[in-house]
């Protein structure tokens, strides 16, 4: 890793991102755009994300610590947080390609070979190579050890069947993560597992998009029929997939650092509620002249500012030597459920309107509340839902037992 920058260094870096930005952050086009990188269903969204996400790795703001021999920028991680802090800060459209940027790609830099770095990173970081993750099953949704989706060796190629579901990205994605069952009679569901970067534009794949509550797409369901890949997809070892795995869902969940960079779900501005209750009539009034209502505002900017401290205290170790992995393994389960509970808190605001929804006239902001709110359960779900996150932190971090 390069030699920590020095905080002049930073000013200036930050000085010319803010610039960049400022001049480049695309205007807000004719479309609906997407909350997270989960809502990606439209080939409008799609391109328009695409062509965002290339702008900005060739500016050099995403996947600037990625070793510079792949394609990335070769610099200290603070400039990459830096960068992402200015996204955030300006507005940015979120990244398309999230599960290469944050999980597929720190992966195989971290356990692939050079041949595996050298054939995905750079198409993962310019988004010419989009990637979907298979690891969820219709009968196997968060019972991820006994995926029944089966890989048979045969010579040069493995043969995949079986059905993977909330696929996100499935109807764009040019590669998977994919966990099979290769070894049907190992002596455990957990042994008997493999991990493959498996291609998606094989015969064999076909994607069903999948429409969710809202109305929008961004989910699929994907089947393997005999599809081949070949024999080089295989991460690791034949029955190490399960270890392989929950490295990956580290990444996923924030428990382990060395993504991209960049924004993949925007989040909640508590400044915007509080606007939203100006503007919102309780009673004749605005709702933010109900003290229950400014009570609760007040619990919720807390909150709000405490969970970006708990972050930038995560990376202090004397503040968190005690339970050092409490914070990375809880990451998750904090972020998304506050998310949920302050867009539910928006919509509460509005009264009767908030039962108006996103296209009806009547929709105060055009049901940004409510689509937000609705959004925000995927988030809650995917990488492990909120009650088992609240396991782990349980038995990682509290010590208590599984029964």
């Amino acid at each position: 890793m390069p030699n920590p920058p020095s905080e002049q260094e930073l000013n200036e870096f930050q000085a010319d991102a803010s610039a960049w930005f400022a001049e480049n952050i695309p205007p807000t086009p004719n479309f609906m755009m997407p909350l997270t990188f989960m809502e990606v269903g439209t080939d409008e969204q799609f391109h328009f994300l695409v062509d965002w996400q290339r702008k900005v790795y060739e500016a050099g703001y995403l996947g600037a610590s990625w070793p510079k021999e792949y394609g990335g920028g070769g610099l200290h991680p603070k400039f990459q947080n830096v960068a992402t802090e200015v996204m955030r800060r300006l507005g940015s459209p979120i990244m398309l390609n999230t599960i290469g940027l944050n999980w597929a790609g720190p992966l195989i830099l971290d356990m692939g070979t050079h041949e595996e770095k050298e054939r995905y990173i750079q198409g993962i970081l310019s988004a010419e190579d989009i990637w979907c993750q298979g690891f969820s099953e219709p009968e196997n949704g968060s019972d991820l050890g006994n995926a029944q989706t089966r890989a048979v060796r045969d010579g040069d190629e493995w043969v995949i069947t079986g059905t993977k579901t909330w696929t996100t990205h499935g109807t764009y994605a040019k590669y998977m993560i994919l966990l099979a069952r290769s070894l049907p009679d190992a002596a455990n569901k957990y042994a008997g597992l493999s991990f493959f970067l498996a291609p998606m534009t094989v015969p064999g794949v076909k994607t069903q998009p999948i429409r969710k509550l809202t109305g929008e797409y961004g989910f699929t369901e994907t089947y393997f029929t005999d599809a081949r890949i070949p024999a080089d997809c295989l991460m690791g070892e034949e029955g190490q997939g399960w270890s392989v795995a929950m490295r990956t869902l580290e990444y996923e969940r924030n428990a382990r650092g060395g993504q991209a960079g960049g924004l993949s779900i925007l989040a909640p501005d508590h400044s915007e509620v509080v606007e939203l209750a100006r503007k919102a009539q309780r009673n004749g009034r605005p709702a933010i002249e109900d003290p229950v209502v400014r009570d609760r505002l007040v619990e919720y900017m807390i909150e709000a500012q405490g969970i970006m401290l708990t972050h930038q205290r995560s990376a202090i170790a004397p503040l968190v030597q005690d339970r050092p992995m409490s914070i990375p393994l809880s990451s998750k389960l904090m972020t998304t459920e506050f998310t949920r509970r302050i867009n539910e808190f928006a919509i509460t605001l509005l009264g009767q309107a908030g039962a108006y929804y996103v296209g009806e006239p009547e929709a105060v902001d055009g049901g940004i509340s409510q689509r937000a709110y609705l959004n925000a359960f995927s988030a809650t779900i995917g990488g492990g839902t909120s009650q088992i996150q609240a396991n782990i932190v349980a038995e990682h971090v509290l010590g208590l037992p599984k029964h």
